[in-house]
């Protein structure tokens, strides 16, 4: 361990800063639209009666930027900054002071970068990661997702927006989302104990080089593993987002309008959007049992197509993780 000095915390700030500017309008539209629930029919209510969906349909990422700007502007594409901030900055010190990486190149969030040692352990470690920071990833999609406004330098107001008051009670309860943490450790433990080892084997790197060997065959051969890893991530990722704003009440008796049980709201939130709002969400009443019971859901509500919203994005992702093996 050791002191960052003035420089180096410079570095930090202006390295994070110039990220986040770019990365936080780029992942909120990702939530959004793999958040965005629209389902191909009718739904019928608990006493059997016909709800037709109302919802906005929005069918490409680019899309669901262009509509977050038109109804919320430059705040709605910065939504989840302050979560994102200092989820990125508790990280980066870290990995700067204990892991001995650089400040100009401080950890990716979104990449499991557990330490150079086999794959159990790093699964495991990979695991401990995940558990610590499945909290910041929870309010920073339900952040992203409120139709609400939330105030920059007011946690205690965004937190009783985004939390149940039985979260808020009991903030275990996070862990307890059904499916989600078991959806979060199957994508871990493909990465880690497949992606990861395959990558290695297909892409071989010499002790002294920085890059992967070449050759077509290899590349051929990636380019295969990253469109199966591809089907693989692209709806555990689709899942983990419409579980983790999936909010736990300790009983159905809610107001869905002010996010809060009955009788236990103190103040009701203003709206981010003047007339309608950017992405229609499920009904809290009918929730994901989980994992599983998610997949199926989508699949019989919204279709296959809404379980590889884009996908490509994953594609380029892995595409872009040779470099990082």
């Amino acid at each position: 361990m050791f002191l960052l000095g003035i420089y180096d915390i410079l570095i930090l700030l202006a390295s994070l800063g110039i990220l986040l500017l770019f990365t936080v309008p780029l992942s909120g539209t990702l939530v959004r639209f793999r958040a965005n629930y629209n389902p191909k029919g009718l739904r019928l209510d608990g006493e059997g009666g016909v709800q037709p969906h109302t919802g906005p349909v929005v069918s490409t990422y680019f899309g669901m930027m262009k509509r977050v700007w038109k109804i919320e502007g430059w705040p709605g594409l910065y939504k989840g900054l302050m979560p994102t901030l200092l989820s990125a900055l508790v990280l980066t010190i870290f990995s700067v002071a204990f892991l001995d990486q650089s400040a100009a190149n401080p950890r990716r969030a979104g990449f499991y970068h557990g330490p150079s040692v086999g794959p159990l352990k790093t699964l495991l470690y990979s695991s401990v990661d995940m558990l610590v920071s499945l909290p910041a990833v929870i309010i920073t999609c339900r952040s992203i997702t409120t139709p609400h406004k939330l105030p920059y330098f007011n946690a205690l107001s965004s937190l009783r927006i985004l939390l149940t008051p039985t979260e808020r009670r009991r903030p275990w309860m996070l862990y307890l989302t059904p499916g989600l943490l078991a959806t979060q450790v199957t994508e871990i433990a493909f990465v880690v104990l497949c992606l990861r080892p395959l990558t290695k084997l297909i892409l071989p790197r010499q002790p002294d080089s920085p890059f992967p060997e070449f050759s077509p065959l290899r590349w051929g051969l990636y380019f295969v593993l990253v469109l199966v890893s591809t089907a693989v991530l692209t709806p555990l990722q689709v899942i983990a987002t419409r579980l983790a704003i999936q909010r736990n009440h300790a009983s159905p008796e809610f107001n869905s309008v002010s996010q809060e049980e009955e009788g236990d709201s103190e103040e009701t939130a203003e709206f981010s959007g003047a007339e309608e709002d950017v992405i229609g969400l499920r009904s809290e009443e009918d929730p994901y049992l989980g994992m599983v019971d998610c997949a199926k859901q989508i699949l019989n509500e919204e279709g296959w197509r809404a379980l590889y919203r884009a996908w490509w994005l994953t594609m380029l992702a892995g595409l872009g993780g040779a470099a990082s093996s």
